[in-house]
């Protein structure tokens, strides 16, 4: 009997008009490390990216989008430990200069979604203890301290039917009850 297969998505590859540009945002805004430049065999410049070290790259962006070209990618999403770290993320990005920032909390996750330089949507997202069906999403304001957002997203969350606390498959692990311990940060009372 063989093992179900399950793949996991790894990495991805996007096409930039400008790969200066968009390696210069990945790096100070997002906090990606460069871990590798090349050319491709078909002649297009490479920049591999990640923010794990175990991972040669998570983003790759290659040169030769059309000057026209529209994106046509939905997100880009990346994960980070907690509210303390997608706060300060938050700041880089509105440092950045970057406007039409979305603050969100879909339950299961506290996101900031924007565009990059070259209007390809990034979301930076934390997890939280909660299953929530989706879709779900309502504003949040990440200026507030940490205690009031987990708060106001717990107050939130659990008006909002079936909620539960997740398993660690990410589903609920019941529907009876609501009384998942958030974990949502190291240090809850932090204001950024």
């Amino acid at each position: 009997m063989t093992s179900q297969i399950r793949p996991q998505l790894s990495h991805c590859g996007v096409y930039a008009r400008d790969i200066d540009t968009m390696v210069a945002f990945c790096t100070k805004t997002i906090g990606l490390v460069v871990s590798d430049r090349g050319i491709s065999s078909r002649g297009g410049e490479l920049a591999f990216m990640t923010a794990a070290p175990g991972h040669h790259h998570q983003l790759v962006v290659v040169s030769g989008r059309a000057p026209e070209g529209v994106s046509t990618i939905n997100q880009l999403s990346f994960k980070v430990a907690d509210l303390d770290q997608l706060k300060e993320t938050h700041s880089r990005v509105r440092d950045a200069g970057v406007t039409g920032i979305r603050q969100t909390s879909h339950g299961n996750a506290l996101s900031i979604y924007f565009p990059d330089p070259e209007g390809n949507m990034v979301e930076i997202y934390m997890d939280t203890p909660w299953y929530v069906p989706q879709p779900h999403g309502v504003p949040i304001d990440l200026s507030l301290p940490n205690d009031e957002i987990i708060a106001h997203r717990m107050k939130d969350t659990a008006a909002r039917p079936p909620a539960s606390c997740r398993s660690e498959t990410g589903r609920p692990r019941s529907s009876a009850g609501f009384n998942c311990t958030p974990t949502l940060a190291a240090n809850t009372s932090s204001q950024h």
